[in-house]
């Protein structure tokens, strides 16, 4: 599938601010299963653009602008080639063994309630597969509402008992229980193209290892395995690690954010 991505975030600051340095992890690469055709990262300063890769193997772009900055908008566009490879991830830039991916973080520590409700998705499946796959569905099934939104920095145990939760959360949950089992897991920001739905935000879901498999991702805001649809971004331990854009002003006053993510299809290729 050919997806065309078009990116753009705007900041407005009340008082003009004296220096602004961002990094921003929004350039995928490529592996076996997703080819970059044509990516652009463009700003509306003079700015400094710097490319590098982050510890965990990501693209990253380092912003460095001087003020005064009334405003700053990051433009982002692109299109990449997408192949179904039912969730298993080949050729990915990979400079850290799977064994550090068992650590947890703040946000993505096992609670009591979400060990029960793992044990109560997987009961009966002994294969590790077939474990995280009843796992990510159940957690599909039980959340009703999908909103993307604002990071709220809600840990997975506390999203877990909201009504609401957003995709990066469901991807927090999944990878708490699936450290649960002993296994590495990791989160992944990206883009998802929904049918009909060209409007959207950035994207979260999560990738389990498993032995004889390698990386396999598992969507539990949608209850699958990432597909042709996705674009795969950046991975990292939790939100922050693979966050799209981080970074710091220097200047007074406050600042307003606007984000708007459209993902479509080119070429017209059957659903």
């Amino acid at each position: 599938m050919r997806i065309a991505v078009d990116h753009r975030t705007h900041y407005r600051f009340s008082e003009p601010q004296a220096r602004i340095v961002e990094m921003l992890r929004l350039t995928p690469g490529d592996t076996r299963d997703q080819t970059v055709v044509a990516w652009d990262i463009e700003v509306n300063v003079d700015a400094r653009l710097r490319r590098a890769r982050d510890g965990f193997g990501n693209i990253i772009t380092m912003l460095y602008a001087d003020g005064p900055i009334e405003a700053l908008d990051i433009a982002v566009t692109g299109e990449v080639l997408t192949a179904d490879s039912s969730g298993v991830v080949h050729g990915a830039n990979e400079p850290l063994p799977p064994l550090l991916f068992r650590r947890s973080g703040r946000r993505t520590r096992l609670t009591a309630e979400l060990a029960d409700f793992a044990d109560t998705a997987a009961a009966g499946a002994s294969d590790p597969i077939d474990r995280l796959h009843r796992i990510n569905l159940a957690l599909f099934e039980h959340f009703g509402t999908i909103a993307p939104n604002r990071d709220q920095g809600f840990t997975a145990g506390a999203a877990f008992r909201l009504e609401a939760v957003a995709p990066r959360d469901l991807a927090h949950m999944f990878i708490a229980t699936a450290h649960g089992m002993g296994l590495p897991a990791r989160y992944v920001s990206g883009y998802r193209r929904v049918a009909d739905q060209p409007s959207c935000a950035a994207h979260a879901w999560a990738e389990a290892y498993v032995e004889k498999l390698g990386w396999v991702s598992f969507d539990p805001s949608a209850g699958m395995s990432a597909d042709e649809h996705y674009v795969r971004v950046a991975v990292g331990l939790d939100a922050q690690g693979a966050a799209p854009i981080i970074g710091q002003r220097i200047g007074p006053g406050s600042e307003a954010l606007d984000v708007d993510v459209h993902v479509d299809q080119l070429g017209g290729e059957a659903e």
